[in-house]
């Protein structure tokens, strides 16, 4: 057992008492698990904590699937509430109140952690907590923090609030979530401030920026993580319930917005700002009960249960890589390629893509955009340097025709083929008819070897969408206009016969003498345009009069 292996048992038998370091030690390749949702709460005093806790509810026992990841250091002593627990930056711990600060109460992410595991049986529910009493919003925003601290909130400062931070909310957030986010996954944010901001279209703007530098930094999507806003003491005797107007107008800041409301609930009855125990109680249920409206709900049931000692204990084994080869089968040529077809293998093998993620979230889990248009299945969003590897087989020596069913509004998205790292064919470029709009374009022809090889497509211009790529044999192919051909007969006329020079007869058709057939397939207009070569004309039910016509384009 190597010392890492040895070391991660030793701190998984431990207890939650000690806590362990997410700074350290993380299972090698393995995935976040998908039922640890971890949620970022921040915000001033209300979120930090000012309801009064009652240790044989809120501390006896920590609720199960309810932890916290300490966003500072204290020991059990500094705590508020007498914990008995030690707590250290960057460990994952029970979640007993308080969460915030050593010396603060409880808080609605206390309640609103409880009634999430509550609703989700199975998902284990984990707190980012980070809030600073009396402070702007400014002081949640990386371009502006230190500025903040060094001017209108020089007197925050010196109280020592954001010491517990290193004096960089939000740094401490972001680096606190990278974390979380090797384990779990970050399902949202709740929030709580305003009281000392006036909840303006700047203030909104700047809210709305404090959340998106974390997405960003954290590669995340925020039509998929909600943020849902608590509202402001409103009844009573208050200082704030007039600003909750502004609080309600982030709808129109954020992809995916919730408001807890604050209606009904009652103050400390000591100041003019903070929510009662009950209020705060009730507080952190509706977010909750906005949060789920808003988040996938879905429970894996393959994933291990999470260990809440050390998530990194119950991370999900990453799948092997794919083994790389065709997707189901080599593809037969002659015959189309659908474009989502390409091999098995991942990334800068099968294929390479500029963009993460699927864009249209068809059939496949990989970067390829594949979208689903009303004709059927293509590969979109197609950039400049992309590619895509597929296993073809040639069914037999020849020379094939290559066309392709494509799509794109500027008519200068084009892409090349290869077969076996060689160039094939001509550029095919796209029409510029719109996206909706998909037609067949030439893509010059190819002579082929029989057997299995790799086709490659190669994006070389912006943008074009691809349904597939088509090959058919030339040499095989009936000239156009010969099979079938019928002329009005006379007692002059007679039978004739064209072959290839495989012998392989291609059709038949009637001429008043041999010069007359011979005439016939050169000029016939449909032949001329798609075959050239050689070819020869025989009289029907004679072994000698045979003769040989040369066609050229």
């Amino acid at each position: 057992m190597g010392v890492e292996k040895s070391l991660k048992k030793l701190m998984a038998v431990a207890g939650a008492a000690a806590g362990l370091s997410l700074f350290g030690l993380t299972s090698a390749n393995a995935a976040p698990n998908p039922n640890f949702h971890i949620y970022i709460a921040y915000g001033q005093s209300n979120m930090a904590g000012n309801g009064d806790i009652v240790p044989s509810e809120d501390q006896a026992e920590a609720p199960k699937n309810f932890i916290m990841l300490a966003s500072h250091t204290a020991n059990a002593s500094q705590r508020s509430g007498k914990t008995n627990q030690s707590i250290k930056t960057g460990e994952w711990y029970p979640a007993i109140p308080p969460m915030f600060h050593a010396f603060e109460n409880l808080s609605p992410a206390d309640y609103f952690g409880r009634a999430m595991v509550d609703s989700l049986p199975g998902v284990t529910v984990g707190i980012i907590p980070v809030a600073i009493g009396a402070v702007s919003i400014r002081a949640f925003d990386k371009d502006q923090y230190e500025a903040y601290f060094r001017g209108d909130g020089k007197d925050i400062m010196n109280w020592g609030w954001p010491k517990d931070y290193d004096n960089n909310p939000p740094g401490r957030i972001l680096e606190l979530a990278k974390k979380a986010k090797e384990v779990g996954v970050i399902k949202g944010f709740i929030f709580h401030q305003g009281e000392s901001d006036g909840t303006d279209a700047n203030w909104r703007k700047t809210v709305y920026k404090t959340y998106k530098d974390i997405i960003d930094a954290l590669d995340l999507d925020e039509n998929e993580v909600p943020f849902v806003a608590g509202e402001l003491l409103q009844e009573g005797n208050n200082c704030c319930g007039s600003k909750n107007g502004g609080i309600r107008e982030l709808k129109n800041n954020f992809k995916k917005f919730g408001l807890a409301s604050s209606k009904g609930l009652l103050g400390n009855g000591k100041d003019p700002y903070h929510f009662g125990r009950a209020g705060v109680i009730e507080l952190g249920r509706r977010y909750c009960s906005e949060m789920l409206k808003l988040i996938d709900k879905t429970i894996d049931p393959n994933a291990p249960a999470v260990n809440l000692v050390d998530p990194s204990q119950s991370t999900v084994p990453d799948e092997p890589p794919e083994e790389y080869g065709p997707y189901t089968e080599a593809i037969a040529i002659p015959g189309k390629v659908q474009a989502e077809n390409y091999n098995k293998g991942g990334a800068e093998v099968a294929y390479h893509d500029e963009s993460k993620g699927n864009e249209g979230g068809k059939l496949r889990k990989d970067d390829v955009d594949i979208y689903q248009p009303n004709m059927g299945i293509t590969v979109g969003h197609n950039q400049k340097g992309e590619w895509l590897k597929y296993t073809v087989n040639v069914e037999a020596d020849g020379e094939y025709g290559i066309s392709a069913n494509v799509s794109g509004e500027n008519g200068t998205g084009s892409f090349v083929l290869y077969i076996d790292d060689k160039k094939i064919g001509t550029e095919i470029v796209n029409e510029g008819k719109g996206f909706d709009e998909f037609t067949t374009v030439d893509g010059g022809k190819a002579t082929l070897t029989k057997g299995e090889h790799e086709l490659k497509i190669e994006i070389t211009n912006d943008w074009i969408d691809i349904d597939y790529i088509e090959f058919k044999e030339i040499s095989s192919q009936p000239p156009i206009g010969i099979k079938n051909v019928r002329f009005d007969m006379t007692e002059a006329e007679s039978s004739f016969s064209v072959f290839d020079m495989q012998g392989i007869k291609l059709g038949s058709f009637t001429a008043k003498g041999m010069d007359d057939a011979m005439n016939l397939v050169r000029e016939n207009a449909k032949l001329r345009k798609q075959s050239k070569g050689v070819f020869f004309v025989r009289k029907n039910g004679s072994k000698s009069l045979t003769k040989k016509v040369v066609i050229h384009e």
